[in-house]
């Protein structure tokens, strides 16, 4: 299974959450999308532990089965698909949560995740 992580999905990994381990662990590939590290890195530089954080983040990163996931010209054309969708259903997300459900759709990935709001949008599978 191909796995873009959520933001509380990482962070229940750090918090050694055993069902997100199990998960994580039978990943083929962790994928984690850039807002996804923005937000982390914007919730880092709040905190107390940036570096401590920062450090257990590039060991994650640096692991064979995860990687980086980034936008192209082709994820602006599913933001804006996506977008228009959940305008007309009536059913905004936030923005970053707007980019991770445009590049899942374009890499046709499943979404780690705790936001119920992804439920808006049928076509991502979720965990």
């Amino acid at each position: 299974m191909r796995l873009a992580i959520d933001t509380n999905c990482y962070r229940d990994f750090c918090e050694g959450n055993e069902s997100t381990l199990h998960v994580l662990q039978t990943a083929d590939l962790i994928l984690m999308p850039f807002p996804v590290l923005a937000e982390l890195r914007a919730g880092f530089s709040c905190g107390t532990l940036a570096h401590q954080n920062e450090r257990v983040l590039s060991l994650f990163l640096d692991r064979e089965r995860v990687d980086m996931l980034l936008a192209d010209e082709q994820t602006t054309f599913h933001y804006g698909r996506l977008y228009a969708q959940l305008r007309k259903q009536g059913t905004p997300i936030p923005t970053n949560d707007l980019w991770i459900a445009s590049l899942v759709v374009q890499h046709r990935l499943t979404l780690f995740t705790r936001d119920d709001h992804f439920r808006n949008l049928p076509q991502i599978p979720t965990i």
